[in-house]
């Protein structure tokens, strides 16, 4: 059987166990974080083919110099990613609908923060760049609420070892609908839409986050979307990907991606998800 090492213990590593067994790939789980390696020696299971880089860049480093296997999303593509800037940037550059964003590069001036505010008007969004699963994201209503959230990523942004000290201003757009499509290999092989309980909503939260209590329910998506989500993965060039897409009455566009998206439950998804991904988990262990 091929040999599949995945740098994940949580629901992902769980649920592709059996589903890939089936399509004749082992999945060994390669530990890669929370660990002593000896770089002579770093005790690693001897696998074909990887999935996913680890999430630690430093510790995949050694993990991909130990292992020498291709990845399905190397490094290149979970940096790139990450960048959410970057991804905005490159979709924006290739016609694809993104919301109105503007990067900061810490520290910027108050008057450059006032009239990019201004430009993208009340309500937006603050968003650091490189944080997943909606960690430090906020709404802000007006220039005292920005300017005390600002004050905040100054403070972090002042610890010289902090790597990322850039940040998003964007727009908000209300009552969007918010969908995460999956596309492997090219395809949009399933989605499911995020929505918060009732009672959240009416208290006033609005990030419609699975880990800040919202639930995620598998949906058809309209063709529209689903060559969206295919044409973003195209464009970035990253064959397993997650495309978050935020619906208004006027309009749909791309977030936000991630080259490390949780696999759901498998109902969630089309006929064949697994089947595909196992061609794509094959040809990356040919190159």
């Amino acid at each position: 059987m091929l040999r599949l090492g995945v740098a994940t213990r949580a629901e992902t590593f769980e649920r592709m166990v059996d589903p890939l067994a089936d399509e004749g790939i082992a999945v060994e789980h390669v530990r890669s974080k929370e660990r002593l390696f000896s770089l002579s020696d770093p005790d690693l299971p001897a696998v074909d083919v990887g999935f996913v880089y680890p999430s630690r860049v430093m510790e995949g480093g050694v993990v991909d110099a130990a292992l020498d296997v291709p990845w399905v999303n190397g490094r290149d593509a979970i940096l790139a990613s990450r960048n959410k800037a970057g991804v905005l940037a490159t979709l924006s550059r290739a016609d694809l609908p993104v919301p109105q964003t503007t990067m900061v590069s810490n520290p910027c001036s108050t008057a450059d923060l006032e009239d990019a505010a201004a430009a993208l008007g009340f309500p937006l969004v603050v968003k650091p760049n490189s944080a997943t699963r909606g960690v430090g994201i906020a709404r802000v209503d007006d220039p005292d609420s920005l300017f005390g959230v600002v004050d905040y990523l100054d403070a972090i942004h002042d610890f010289r070892a902090t790597g990322d000290r850039s940040y998003l201003l964007q727009e908000y757009l209300p009552g969007a609908r918010d969908y995460r499509a999956m596309v492997v290999d090219g395809e949009c092989v399933g989605a499911v839409e995020r929505r918060l309980p009732d009672d959240r909503v009416e208290a006033g939260q609005w990030k419609h986050n699975v880990h800040r209590g919202a639930t995620a329910t598998g949906i058809d998506l309209p063709d529209e979307h689903r060559r969206l989500a295919e044409e973003t993965a195209a464009v970035l060039g990253v064959d397993y990907l997650g495309v978050d897409l935020l619906e208004t009455d006027e309009r749909v566009v791309v977030n936000e991606t991630n080259a490390r998206p949780t696999i759901d439950d498998a109902a969630k998804y089309e006929a064949g998800f697994y089947a595909t991904l196992a061609d794509l988990i094959r040809r990356t262990a040919e190159r």
